[in-house]
């Protein structure tokens, strides 16, 4: 019982630390954070599993982990508020070419990577092109673009 608890509290730390953390997606990962997410995982093993390292407490920990995961996919599916707050609400950072820069802040999102975002999506060169840049909720960037009879 030992493991589930170790499993349940160390699952529920990363959610929220990784909640608090901010929106990347893992192709947005730079090397520093995916050597970062190798270190997390190492030492929040050796915190889960302790000195049994026996193959029936590492199922145990499997079967908790997963049971956890299925169990707020399902209460996120029943209650909307609590989804929000597991997972946010996309947001908009750029509006008719205008940078919201506060909420790029919040995001630890810069120009460049909007613009990144606006040529390899819809192939524009300039933020006057776009009308709307919005960050989702998996922490991609959507960019949609200005209509070209408004150019």
């Amino acid at each position: 019982m030992d493991s589930v608890i170790r499993g349940l509290v160390v699952y529920f730390f990363l959610l929220v630390i990784f909640r608090i953390s901010g929106k990347r997606t893992i192709s947005e990962a730079t090397s520093f954070e995916l050597v970062l997410l190798l270190i997390i995982s190492e030492t929040t093993q050796q915190a889960m599993v302790d000195s049994d390292h026996s193959i029936t407490n590492a199922f145990l920990l499997i079967i908790t982990l997963i049971g956890t995961s299925v169990a707020l996919s399902l209460i996120k599916h029943k209650l909307p508020f609590f989804e929000r707050w597991l997972e946010g609400l996309p947001f908009v950072i750029v509006e008719k070419g205008k940078l919201h820069k506060e909420r790029m802040n919040k995001a630890r999102i810069d120009e460049s990577d909007i613009l990144e975002a606006a040529r390899s999506l819809e192939g524009l060169e300039r933020l006057d092109q776009v009308k709307y840049a919005i960050v989702e909720r998996g922490g991609e960037i959507t960019i949609v673009p200005v209509e070209r009879s408004q150019k």
